[in-house]
């Protein structure tokens, strides 16, 4: 037992106990809800009440997983979408950062560029979004080949830019007092960054990355249905040509899970930071 549990009161240790008792509940009963569904889901394809060759069912999901497992195929694709999405979060992480601070620093490339991330940029993301992946596919794989340069840059582009404007935002709303303290004492812009900015800003940057990590398996799977003959997207876009909807299905829990990881592997590192 340590000093500090030596000193807690009796309410504290049921209180403890209390919200233990909780947490394992909750876990329990999201594990049911997940049987539940997939129970439900895999009767309703047995007894017709879903089309199993539309809607697929868990055990030819799993039969489907089963099968590419034995060759290893499916852990090469989902290895392509996996590196490729922690290369665009790690981008969008650097370009962010240093587009933020580059905007903080100084006001002169603030005023300059921020009209046009704010007024022009988001209306083009908008629209871009809006077109059909036939009208990208022969820009970006003219403009960058058809590589995965191209489904790197896709995922990217997501993301990116959402994260300069957000880190920027919250960069100008730092307690001024602070930075006057700093100056005061004769720091520099340096200074700030390091002391005041960065460390304040910690929970938005983590906060920031949550939302990262999803846009930028967003962006992937898009930069795979443009230009792909690997990966969980190709899985998807190939399964759906060739009518093999198990392997579409399959393809999509994965992801679901994947990000739902990719998530948790960032909320264990906010609270090892906090």
């Amino acid at each position: 037992m340590s000093r500090y549990e030596k000193y807690e009161t009796l309410a504290q240790q049921v209180f403890v106990a209390e919200q233990k008792r909780y947490r394992r509940r909750i876990a329990a009963g999201r594990f049911l809800l997940l049987f539940l569904l997939l129970a439900l889901w895999e009767i309703s394809a047995d007894t017709g009440l879903l089309n199993d060759f539309i809607f697929s069912s868990p055990s030819r999901m799993l039969s489907c997983f089963v099968s590419m497992t034995a060759d290893g195929s499916i852990f090469v694709h989902m290895g392509v979408t996996l590196f490729e999405t922690l290369v665009s979060f790690v981008l969008v992480v650097l370009l962010g950062l240093s587009g933020a601070m580059l905007l903080w620093a100084s006001r002169t490339v603030s005023d300059l560029l921020e009209p046009y991330l704010v007024m022009l940029l988001e209306p083009f993301l908008v629209l871009l979004n809006s077109l059909p992946k036939s009208a990208l596919a022969p820009l970006l794989i003219v403009w960058l080949g058809n590589n995965m340069n191209t489904i790197i840059v896709a995922a990217v582009s997501v993301a990116v830019f959402g994260s300069i404007l957000t880190l920027h935002n919250g960069f100008s709303t730092m307690d001024p007092e602070q930075i006057k303290l700093i100056y005061s004492l004769g720091g520099t812009k340096k200074d700030v960054l390091r002391k005041v900015l960065l460390p304040g800003s910690l929970p938005l940057i983590i906060s920031n990355m949550k939302v990262n990590v999803g846009l930028c398996l967003v962006g992937v799977i898009i930069g795979e249905f443009l230009a792909a003959d690997r990966g969980l997207g190709y899985l998807i876009i190939y399964g759906s040509q060739v009518f093999k909807m198990d392997m579409v299905v399959m393809s999509i829990v994965i992801l679901c899970f994947m990000s739902a990881l990719l998530y948790q592997a960032i909320a264990v590192l906010e609270k090892k930071i906090n």
